[in-house]
């Protein structure tokens, strides 16, 4: 990816809670930890937006593509925050964008770019986005959205 984000709002904001484990022996943050910290905020971006348990749908969105930058390292005490947007709306797919920023400082430490293909968990395929989904990202990325 190596360049910034497209521009957009990022609405939804997740607080990371750093976790022991998660610093490396240089006493930053390990770059496998940054993929937890974009799972926690996509998860709670997607159970508030869509108002649905992902849990218990047979039709959800996984991962196809993820594309990682690391900008700035990450300390222990470091407090940071995953921002979430929905940029792009396709059939059956959706590109997600976010960044970790450092709550302190405003710096973005890092930045994501994933694609989710909605999945049938029954027939095991791809599947077109449920109208519900489409229409509550639709709302709520009212300024950020493009459309295939």
């Amino acid at each position: 990816m190596n360049k910034e984000l497209p521009t957009a709002s990022f609405r939804h904001k997740t607080d990371i809670q750093i976790r022991f484990n998660d610093i490396d022996r240089f006493g930053h943050v390990n770059n496998n930890s940054y993929f937890e910290y974009y799972d926690i905020g996509k998860e709670g971006y997607l159970t508030e937006v869509l108002k649905v348990d992902m849990r218990t749908q047979n039709i959800i969105p996984v991962v196809a593509n993820i594309n990682a930058d690391f900008f700035l390292p990450v300390f222990f005490d470091d407090p940071i925050q995953v921002e979430t947007a929905i940029v792009h709306l396709g059939k059956k797919s959706f590109t997600l964008l976010q960044r970790a920023v450092n709550k302190q400082t405003g710096g973005i430490i890092g930045q994501c770019s994933t694609v989710m293909v909605c999945f049938n968990s029954e027939t095991q395929m791809p599947e077109e986005m449920p109208q519900e989904f489409r229409k509550a990202i639709s709302e709520y990325e009212k300024d950020n959205l493009e459309h295939s």
